[in-house]
């Protein structure tokens, strides 16, 4: 099976500014790794890099922000096949940088494709988590939800992460963490990567989720895909 007509986005939502050390970008090169084996073409983005705008609108230039580097973002969103968001754990919760990202992915999830749908669907989801406290699968928990809420398919074990001992130690790239080499990390991240590959290679040949029955644009027209109101009868 091929899978070099696919492109793949990862968001690393550390809140270190390139090029300063990110233990997340350790779990994102070992997963982007495997799929540029497969021909993918991958891209990495820190989001804490641009100035990306607070709000839930697609464009906060027009709601009174000076700049907003997320329009120019979106369109590389838009342009992959899979997208990974990946990022530390803070408080026992995702960074704020993360909370962020998917602020402004909500911002967009009104907007409709060329068949009525929501913009997303078609596309696949997955995470990637790293710290060194509890939280890994919470944090996971609220990437995916929120992934597929917006119209992403998300498929089976989409998420892997690592995790130190809880508490001031070694974070996943530092001496003496053993992280790169943790069987049950590198297990669950390779098990993702594939997954959101085959699940991206499923939904390019099929066309994309079928349309019918979740147009948006048809359901505006008064289309009702079978809906029956028993208040109508």
């Amino acid at each position: 099976m091929r899978y070099d007509d696919l492109r793949a986005l990862y968001l690393n939502c550390t809140l270190k500014k390139s090029p300063e050390l990110s233990h997340t970008q350790g779990l994102i090169d070992l997963s982007s790794r495997i799929m540029e084996k497969q021909g993918v073409q991958v891209e990495q983005v820190r989001p804490v890099d641009l100035e990306i705008a607070t709000g839930v609108w697609p464009d906060m230039t027009e709601h009174g922000w000076e700049r907003d580097a997320w329009p120019a973002l979106y369109e590389q969103v838009m342009a992959a096949d899979i997208l990974v968001i990946g990022g530390p754990i803070w408080l026992g919760d995702n960074s704020s940088v993360a909370k962020l990202v998917i602020e402004r992915l909500y911002a967009c999830s009104g907007l409709l494709n060329d068949v009525g749908q929501y913009a997303y669907y078609g596309r696949v989801g997955g995470c990637l988590i790293t710290g060194n406290e509890d939280g890994a699968k919470h944090c996971a928990m609220n990437v995916l939800y929120s992934l597929q809420h917006l119209g992403y398919v998300i498929p089976p074990q989409a998420d892997a992460g690592w995790i130190g001992e809880a508490g001031p130690g070694p974070s996943y790239l530092d001496p003496g963490s053993s992280g790169p080499a943790n069987d049950f990390t590198n297990r669950n991240t390779t098990f993702m990567t594939w997954n959101l590959l085959h699940m991206a290679r499923l939904l390019k040949d099929a066309g994309g989720v079928p349309a019918h029955g979740n147009q948006r644009s048809q359901w505006d027209a008064g289309c009702r895909f079978d809906f029956e109101n028993p208040e109508y009868r």
